[in-house]
């Protein structure tokens, strides 16, 4: 018997899970087999279960803050496994990183102002922007031969014509699966320092880089560029941790890092939450074998995957570098937005997100969830596939 389980499924009907009880309230049906949100059907690692139950047997939750060790853990973690060690002083909590995505904007920028973004993109981004009355600069990635690049030029024009002065960088990019290399960060830091653009940039999915590649932190660029940035990191990917609501925000430079902690304030929350503390603490001390463990099962998920798409004519895999949630092009099968939705809604009776979702940039593309056990996958992809040649008949 294996030290970790991620071969079970585990029933989440009926626990007021998003992934598999919203499905009335978002239009779908029982039967679809749910591979959307970016959360894991895997128990989260056993350091977490064993902290978590020990701190509830204790009893007593009241207001938390973070402790030495709890910092130390942090700063542990992104040394070994980024080589970046954040200063303790940068490190402001939230309770998520779409929230501190709020703040950020509230904090450094004024109502109708441009923020700039790169779709296809995590969609909260733009509606972040849009909710909290300010303008979406776009600067869609290119796609060419089946890869995702930046638009340098088309970024820096966007810039000049809409003065914005903050940009939301996902990194690794969702839903692309780019792991930005140092070179490709530093030539769009340039850009944002000669045009004195903050950047924030949402590297919640940095501990998923795969084989080849590495997750290479913003701030980790140089001082230069670490002075105009906001880093948003978070267990929650990780260790599927999303409903303990916690998040580690790293700003190096005091004046952005004051101006975000006072809009943060603004939004009533102060304390984080104890059971997110205590899980995140245990995961980041003695959670990493876990972690690499799950990213060989992802790996091979992944495998099963491209082997399916490889028997579908008309769809093809952006070839992923990051994240844990494919890219799937399916122009080529010669369907709208809406007649991709019903072969994979209706036809394969899988509940993906659609491309669209990401921005126009997404339409004829769909993201799926690789963060289930093999057996699911498998029985994803060979509705997929059987819808696939359905239609091909």
């Amino acid at each position: 018997m294996t030290k970790y389980d991620f071969e079970t499924i585990i029933d989440r009907r009926g626990t007021g899970c998003l992934k598999w009880d919203a499905w009335s309230r978002r239009g779908h049906a029982p039967d679809d087999l749910p591979l959307w949100v970016a959360d894991m059907d895997f128990k989260t690692a056993p350091a977490a279960i064993e902290a978590l139950t020990e701190r509830v047997q204790h009893g007593v939750f009241g207001y938390t803050m973070a402790t030495d060790g709890y910092c130390e853990a942090v700063q542990s973690w992104f040394e070994r496994r980024h080589g970046w060690r954040p200063e303790r002083k940068w490190l402001v909590m939230t309770p998520g990183v779409v929230f501190a995505l709020a703040v950020a904007i509230n904090a450094f920028t004024q109502p109708g102002d441009h923020v700039i973004i790169q779709p296809p993109v995590y969609y909260p981004f733009s509606l972040m922007i849009q909710d909290n009355g300010r303008k979406m600069a776009a600067s869609p990635l290119l796609y060419q031969d089946g890869r995702y690049t930046m638009d340098y030029e088309g970024f820096e024009r966007q810039l000049e014509k809409t003065g914005a002065k903050l940009f939301i960088l996902c990194n690794p990019h969702n839903p692309v699966g780019r792991a930005w290399t140092a070179d490709e960060l530093r030539r769009i830091g340039d850009i944002c320092l000669r045009h004195g653009v903050t950047v924030v940039a949402d590297e919640i999915h940095a501990d998923f880089a795969r084989p080849g590649f590495k997750h290479v932190p913003y701030a980790s660029l140089g001082e230069r560029y670490a002075r105009h940035a906001v880093v948003c990191t978070a267990p929650s990917k990780t260790f599927n941790l999303a409903g303990l609501q916690l998040s580690n925000i790293f700003i190096p430079d005091p004046d952005l890092r004051a101006a975000f902690k006072r809009a943060r304030n603004r939004t009533g929350y102060d304390e984080p939450s104890v059971l997110g503390i205590t899980a995140a603490q245990a995961c980041y001390e003695r959670g990493e074998e876990w972690l690499d463990k799950l990213k060989k099962v992802l790996d091979g998920n992944y495998a099963v995957l491209q082997a399916a798409v490889d028997r579908m004519p008309g769809v093809s895999l952006v070839p992923l570098e990051s994240t844990y949630l494919p890219w799937l092009d399916c122009r080529g099968l010669g369907l709208d937005d809406a007649g991709i939705k019903r072969l994979v809604e209706q036809d394969a009776k899988l509940w993906l997100d659609l491309g669209t979702m990401f921005g126009p940039e997404g339409s004829g593309f769909v993201r799926m969830n690789l963060a289930s056990p093999k057996a699911l996958i498998e029985q994803a992809c060979h509705r997929l596939e059987q819808a696939v040649a359905k239609l091909a008949k």
